[in-house]
């Protein structure tokens, strides 16, 4: 990761705990916006690059996913109220793969996994006003789409890695081949 900030990259919300390809998120992050739960949470953690137009962006994780809510993949960051995070979420003891698109609220899709994956790898292209994400497990290529969703086109956004643990005590991920 620290070849990624000399070419650029830049931490929102940069986490207490990171070396090498590997961060441990802090107690208490997340990013929400308002639905079902009635609360906004914008302090998890991203490492990403600023991009606007079209791009592709590629990253494959693992994590020690052990608390309700540990979640890493991408993310793709407009403001406080229009981003795409996608990746892996434990949701009640269980792995789903995870695409919450928030334009002023939240929602959230799931796939729940019959089995933990050993590693997940997630691509967020951005076509025009559209994000499709698809999703790999176990080194397979990510020809899995999970979501298709609309977002501003055009504008510059933060586009990187993500991860957060909202009810835990943090926990650790290990990312490679991030591409953009």
């Amino acid at each position: 990761m620290e070849d990624l900030i000399k070419s650029g990259w830049r931490w929102f919300n940069e986490p207490a705990r990171w070396s090498g390809n590997t961060v441990t998120t802090d107690p208490g992050t997340d990013f929400w916006h308002t639905t079902h739960y009635g609360y906004v949470r914008d302090t998890g953690h991203i490492l990403g690059i600023d991009k606007a137009g079209d791009f592709e962006l590629t990253a494959t994780f693992t994590g020690d996913y052990t608390e309700q809510y540990d979640q890493a993949g991408v993310a793709i960051r407009l403001d406080e109220k229009n981003w795409i995070k996608s990746g892996v979420e434990l949701v009640d003891g269980q792995q789903q793969v995870s695409a919450v698109v928030t334009r002023d609220v939240s929602d959230w899709s799931v796939v729940a996994l019959a089995e933990p994956a050993a590693s997940v790898t997630v691509k967020a292209a951005r076509t025009g006003d559209t994000v499709t994400i698809s999703y790999g497990l176990n080194g397979a290529p990510p020809a899995t789409m999970l979501r298709l969703a609309y977002f501003p086109p055009e504008l510059s956004v933060l586009a990187g890695v993500m991860c957060a643990s909202p009810t835990g005590k943090g926990f650790t991920t290990r990312f490679e081949n991030i591409a953009i």
